[in-house]
């Protein structure tokens, strides 16, 4: 963290197209020149991350109001309704959600998850996950799910913490969303009893390894993102499952 003042944090839901501008701004800081993504919707020019699916998502953004309202952390949410207007989830395009639909019960997607990059190691996700844990409460939300990204496209190079996902994290059958084809990849690449769980926990991204301490699961097999340069694993949390302690962690109110 590299700032020189102290935040004063504000979160809260897009509320004009301005909030959106700058919340694709930031995304494209982080997902195209921080990682290399990309994709069909991608304006270089004004330096903005978009796609098809923002008109439908809510977007949640923290501001640094010592930093002249400044942007610092975006996440955007689905609700299932919103997902029929939008005619799918964006999650679709990789994953089977066909057992998450099942359930008949009510889904939040989340997805475009980050924090400025001057940000990060400090507070700003924790108050991120404060305005999503009462978002979640006002809308009843009984699961939530997203894909999570490790950087990168060479699954060998990610085989330890992927294997430990499979072994140790698998979402139960009533929930274990799949990969598609034909970008799919199996995540049981190493025996369990030969897994570095050390290696596996360094290689994990930040994001991944919270929403595992909050009781997370993945869905089965993992995804490669070529146009954002990106290995996805579908993450899914029942809220019904989580936790007092972990509801603590997450900030939701008791």
């Amino acid at each position: 963290m590299t700032l020189t003042h102290e935040p004063d944090f504000r979160v809260c839901l897009a509320r004009d197209a301005d909030d959106l501008l700058a919340a694709q701004a930031l995304r494209y800081a982080v997902f195209v020149e921080e990682l290399g993504g990309g994709g069909a919707l991608v304006d270089h020019e004004a330096r903005l991350e978009k796609d098809r699916f923002d008109p439908f998502f809510d977007h949640l953004i923290l501001f640094d109001d010592a930093a002249e309202a400044r942007v610092v952390g975006v996440y955007r949410m689905l609700q299932s309704e919103h997902a029929q207007a939008a005619g799918a989830y964006y999650s679709e395009d990789e994953y089977d959600l066909s057992p998450l639909k099942a359930t008949k019960r009510r889904l939040l997607e989340l997805g475009r998850s980050c924090v400025h990059v001057d940000y990060r190691g400090g507070p700003a996700m924790f108050h991120l996950w404060n305005g999503l844990a009462a978002y979640v409460a006002e809308h009843h939300i009984d699961i939530m799910f997203g894909v999570a990204s490790f950087h990168g496209t060479d699954v060998t190079h990610l085989a330890e913490p992927l294997s430990l996902l499979h072994h140790r994290h698998l979402a139960p059958e009533a929930l274990r969303v799949r990969a598609k084809p034909p970008h799919g990849a199996p995540m049981n690449l190493i025996p369990e009893p030969q897994i570095n769980r050390r290696a596996a926990m360094v290689q994990m991204p930040a994001l991944i390894k919270a929403y595992l301490r909050l009781g997370g699961v993945v869905g089965d097999g993992a995804y490669i993102d070529h146009s954002f340069n990106t290995t996805d694993v579908c993450l899914v949390m029942d809220t019904d499952a989580m936790s007092e302690r972990q509801k603590r962690i997450y900030g939701a109110a008791s």
